[in-house]
């Protein structure tokens, strides 16, 4: 797991769409739509080098992982899902 992975994830206790680094214990950001939370997190990873972007559903299960480009990947890995 790289420093800059994020997860977006709804919070049950008031449904809002968190983005939040993997390794970080408070979220970066809370939105009240999971497109808002996504687009966050992909800005937040694009500015910081880039990172994996796990993105969960309403029941919890994983909906979308991305890999966004942090520019000094030795592979040509391309990302086929979007």
């Amino acid at each position: 797991m790289a420093k800059n992975d994020r997860t977006v994830y709804r919070r049950p206790e008031d449904n809002m769409w968190v983005n939040k680094r993997n390794d970080a214990t408070r979220p970066a950001s809370i939105h009240g739509t999971q497109k808002e939370a996504v687009q966050a997190a992909r800005e937040n990873l694009q500015n910081s080098g880039g990172g994996e972007l796990t993105t969960m559903g309403t029941r919890g299960g994983i909906v979308s992982k991305d890999t966004i480009d942090t520019g000094n990947d030795p592979r040509s890995v391309i990302d086929t899902e979007h």
